[in-house]
């Protein structure tokens, strides 16, 4: 059963109404001026010191309750670039871009929480909201990371939240270890002789040697990564030609890989690399390979978990807690933030993804019940991470 904190009815009304009005202005990575202008300007109405500038549209509000520790707690920002077929009232009026992945609920519940939390200081320390931009694709997290982020704001842990279509509204899931994986991305450039489609004899095939570089990689997974890991190779690109008639001197193939060990990880890079240039070598043709580390795997420690797992049962109840769900192949800059300090990532049901409701899809919309779940474990996490106030 769920256990919201008091006064849930009013808040969750202003709450659904930023999160559609920010539904309904999207923007993309490192462009959330105006997502970024609404965020601090609540922050500040909710008397907050707010701190803009970090990685270029971050904004940081900062709660002060007395002496005591920080922590940090983080929502996205940014949207996608996808275009919206969902045909609601609070739909894009961008086009080309949508949230897609609910960070706009995610941006909504955290203010929520800064709201609540100013009023009710039930906590003796620091919290810091931070709201990042850029989580897609370009690693926001990382460049708030690098802008320093830690050092301008000293805090012991950091927590994160993601809703999760497919786990049932009402539930959490968490897990100390890794629970998102690594994200790199590849470019393999294959340069041979072109010639006439009808005289093959006469060039080298890039478009073959590409054919079966791209099978070899499957068995990376397979054959060379111990049968208790996990690896992903997906080629999602492949370039070659423009005419009916002639095999191109050149072919490039792109896509990404995802692990959840560095051991792992560095082996698949390895890997891909020895195979390609074997292979391209056996069929005539030069490889060049580009090889790139987006985001590292999402790792929870084991403390700041456990008191995450503690919060998120003074909301849903033990009940509702799932404490072994199956990490997920997608991937997270929060990753960053954990890597340079101790805390926790979790994923709050959504309810049922069917009707393609999933994310990163065109009929995707964050399921608005979701927003008092979130509010109060963000609410309870900050009661349980620091002391009660005196």
């Amino acid at each position: 059963m769920v256990r919201t904190i008091e006064g849930t009815e009013a808040l969750t009304a202003d709450m659904t109404a930023w999160r559609r009005d920010l539904h309904a202005h999207p923007e993309t990575a490192f462009e959330e001026e105006r997502t970024s202008d609404f965020v601090a300007e609540k922050l500040a109405s909710f008397g907050l010191e707010v701190h803009r500038g970090l990685a270029k549209t971050g904004v940081v509000g900062l709660l002060r309750n007395g002496e005591g520790p920080a922590v940090a707690f983080r929502a996205d920002m940014d949207a996608l670039h996808i275009h919206e077929q969902t045909n609601l009232p609070h739909a894009s009026r961008n086009p080309g871009r949508m949230h897609a992945c609910g960070h706009d609920g995610h941006t909504a519940m955290l203010l929520g929480a800064a709201r609540h939390l100013s009023a009710h200081p039930n906590f003796q320390g620091t919290i810091a909201f931070v709201f990042q931009p850029a989580e897609e694709n370009e690693g926001g997290g990382r460049v708030m990371v690098e802008d320093g982020l830690f050092e301008k704001f000293p805090v012991e842990q950091v927590y994160g939240m993601h809703n999760w279509p497919g786990l049932e509204v009402g539930k959490i899931a968490l897990r100390p270890g890794p629970i998102m994986a690594a994200y790199d991305i590849f470019e393999l450039t294959l340069t041979g002789k072109g010639t006439h489609a009808a005289m093959p004899h006469l060039g080298t095939d890039t478009i073959l040697a590409g054919t079966q570089i791209v099978n070899a990689w499957q068995t990376i997974a397979s054959r060379s990564v111990h049968p208790v890991d996990s690896a992903v190779v997906s080629v999602t690109q492949f370039h070659a030609g423009d005419t009916w008639n002639v095999l191109p001197a050149t072919a490039v193939l792109r896509g990404t890989t995802r692990t959840f060990r560095k051991e792992v990880q560095d082996m698949v890079e390895r890997r891909m690399g020895e195979l390609a240039k074997a292979i391209a070598s056996g069929f005539g043709v030069e490889a060049e390979m580009r090889y790139e580390r987006r985001y590292p795997s999402t790792v929870n420690e084991a403390g700041a978990t456990e008191l995450a797992r503690r919060a998120a049962a003074g909301v849903v109840g033990e009940s509702g807690l799932d404490l072994d769900p199956m990490p997920s192949m997608g991937a997270e800059d929060f990753a960053f933030m954990l890597q340079q300090r101790p805390g926790c990532y979790v994923w709050v049901g959504a309810g049922s993804s069917d009707g393609g409701r999933n994310l990163h899809s065109p009929h995707y919309d964050f399921n608005d019940a979701v927003l008092p779940i979130g509010l109060s474990y963000w609410v309870r996490l900050a009661e349980t991470v620091l002391p009660r106030a005196a």
